[in-house]
């Protein structure tokens, strides 16, 4: 132990000498390139504005309404497809299914929702004059409402395997 008052002081960093970094006494290891990652498989894009045509007979689903698909399906951003068609034009059930909900949106803009077997559910927004009421059974292609007015007038429709949105073009061709 120090004598009682006998203190040595050095100046901050002078008491000890600074330690040599790692880096500078042993070279940096080489560096490893990541492994190429394999590319995405191609998934068959819809081409946008191109005229819905009806589903072939074997499609599991057939197309709501005829007209130009204006926006395709891209998870997280747009649920479905949006497709162009003039106001009035009939929306028809894509499959046989129980109207499982009938619902509006913030914008007061009706939601129809279908449910089918396996699970799926098909989402049918901007619509008007629905024909159908919750716990109707449709059979596919009948007629459930009509293309709403908007700017453009359109049409959303979606696939849904429980909540999850899933391409709606994998069961319309």
């Amino acid at each position: 132990t120090a004598a009682a008052g006998t203190f040595t002081t050095t100046a901050p960093g002078a008491g000890s000498p600074t330690p040599v970094p790692p880096s500078a006494s042993k070279p940096l290891p080489a560096e490893t390139p990541a492994p190429a990652s394999q590319p995405a498989p191609a998934v068959a894009k819809p081409d946008i504005g191109k005229q819905s045509t009806p589903a072939a007979a074997s499609a599991a689903m057939s197309y709501p309404v005829q007209g130009s698909i204006i926006r395709e399906y891209a998870k997280g951003k747009n649920d479905g497809i949006d497709i162009a068609a003039a106001v009035g034009t009939p929306v028809r059930s894509a499959a046989s299914g129980t109207v499982a909900a009938i619902t509006t949106n913030t914008e007061n803009i009706p939601i129809l929702v279908i449910k089918h077997p396996d699970n799926l559910l098909t989402v049918y927004t901007h619509i008007d004059g629905l024909t159908v009421q919750k716990g109707d059974v449709v059979s596919r292609g009948q007629t459930i409402g009509v293309v709403r007015a908007g700017d453009p007038a359109r049409m959303h429709f979606e696939v849904r395997n429980g909540f999850e949105s899933v391409d709606p073009m994998k069961y319309l061709q």
